[in-house]
Order: C-alpha cells, then structure tokens, then sequence
C-alpha cells in the first residue's frame, strides 16, 4: 500500500476477538422505559415477569435485531444503552503512530506490545555487530525483523542506519553499556564469541533477557515501528472511533486500521453506529 506521499507500508490485520451481543443493550433500554412487553425478542418479554437465569442470560445474548436499538440510536440519540455493548479486537503491524492517534480515545481498554520488554533481539544485534560485525550485520539483521509498517528495503535502511548510529553514539557516552544491553550472566559469551557476530547474536537470543532492556533504548526507534495490540471499545465509542477516524480527515494509517475493524464488526453492531449511505 502506498500513501500521497510515495512511501509504501503494509496494511494492518484485525481479528474481533469478542463481542458481548446487543441484548444487554436492548434489557438497558427496556429497563429505561419500563417497556419489556413490547419488545420483538421474546426473552426480553419474559423479564417483565422473571428474573433471567442462566439459559435466559445466554438467549439475550444471542439477539441479532432490535427495533427499540434502532429507534434510540437512529431517531431520539439516546446513545447512553450502546455501552453495555463491549467488542475486543486483536490488531497486529499498525504503528506507534497509530498508537498515539489512539490513546486520545478516551473510553477504551487498550493493551499493547511494549518496547520495554521486546527489544532484546535489536540489542543483541547490536552487540553482535561490535563483536566481529559491522554496520550491515546490524542492517542485515533487522531487516529481518520485519519491525516497520513501512515496507520499502532501501527506506528501511535508512532507518536501521539511524538506529545503529544512536547506539554508537549512546554507548560512547556510557561506560558500562554491555551492562545496560545484555543479562549479567551473557556477558561471558561477549568474550567467548568475540570474532563471530552470528555465533554470539544466537548465544544472546538464547541466553537470560535483559529485563526491561527498551527502558534504556526505547530512544532509537520511530513512529515507523510496528506495534501489536488488543483493544476493547463499547459500542458508543466505537461509534465515536468510526466517526472520526474513517474520515477522510484523520492520519491514513489510522484510517485503514478503522476500515479494518470496520470491516470485521458484525452488521448488528454496524446497523446501530454507522449511518447507512443512500
């Protein structure tokens, strides 16, 4: 995929994790009104009369349509009952760009790849490559990481570069950086494979992790770098999301992660929170 400016990327993948159903919504709103009888969905009539146990709870959460839903989010606004309605999605190659666009949604549970934990393997690339490597081990290396959304070799390069070199310039102004880059117990292996930079790259990978080693690094990355996370927004606010961020208006990469969860959210959620096109 390229964008206006030349520059191509890969698409983000979405799967809806889970869904709660619309039927909690529609026994919110019936509550409001006091209207339970009059509802399509005989489950929800049945509360007027009964407390839901467990086999009434599972049909309301199987529900498909309801016609007061559509009355209160189409005709009078009453937007407060589509919170009960909660989707999970898994998101894997959207952007720390992306990222910051969507921590300003406010309402939303959002988990997600943290650097402090998993840049291992581009410190150990690093150390490899001042053990017998250079510059193009380091490259070499990361591009086989596939860490950016962005997809064109030669700008990646560029990238990698600027990554090599603020580690050069980092571990010129700390004295004890291998202590910062590798576990205690792997810095024997720094001496062990001294002239053998794809030896002691493997050695790293398999030995004890730095604990938290992106504290110290996280500095070397862009907003180019690829982020996995799971988000979970309730359907007021996924309508707020869709709103804003399927907009023409809104940063691109942004745009084509909501055209993916748009793209897998079920149509009885979709019908309550996207306005159809005549």
């Amino acid at each position: 995929m390229e964008d206006m400016y030349g520059i191509k990327y890969s698409k983000p993948e979405v799967v809806l994790l889970q869904d709660t159903g619309i039927g909690v919504a529609e026994a919110a709103a019936r509550t409001c009104y006091d209207s339970f009888e009059n509802s399509e969905n005989d489950v929800i009539q049945n509360i007027e009369s009964a407390m839901p146990n467990a086999s009434m709870c599972e049909e309301i959460n199987d529900i498909e349509d309801s016609s007061l839903l559509d009355d209160l989010a189409w005709t009078y606004f009453h937007h407060s009952i589509l919170e009960h309605a909660n989707l999970s999605f898994l998101i894997r190659g959207t952007s720390r760009g992306v990222l910051q666009e969507h921590a300003r949604h406010r309402l939303q549970a959002i988990s997600v790849r943290s650097t402090r934990y998993t840049m291992s393997s581009v410190i150990n690339a690093f150390v490899a490559s001042l053990h017998g490597g250079d510059k193009e081990f380091f490259i070499q290396k990361v591009l086989s990481f596939d860490m950016f959304v962005t997809t064109d070799e030669g700008y990646n390069r560029i990238e990698i570069g600027a990554m090599y070199d603020k580690l050069v310039y980092q571990k010129g102004l700390v004295e004890d950086f291998f202590s910062i880059a590798v576990a205690k117990s792997s810095l024997e292996l720094l001496e062990t494979y001294k002239l053998e930079p794809e030896t002691l790259y493997n050695a790293l990978q398999n030995g004890k992790k730095k604990r938290n080693v992106g504290d110290a690094f996280k500095h070397i990355i862009s907003d180019n770098v690829k982020v996995d996370m799971v988000v979970t927004f309730n359907l007021r606010s996924l309508k707020n999301y869709f709103a804003l961020r399927d907009s023409g208006a809104a940063y691109f990469q942004i745009q084509w992660l909501a055209k993916e969860m748009m793209r897998v959210t079920p149509s009885k959620y979709l019908d309550l929170i996207v306005k159809k096109k005549s």
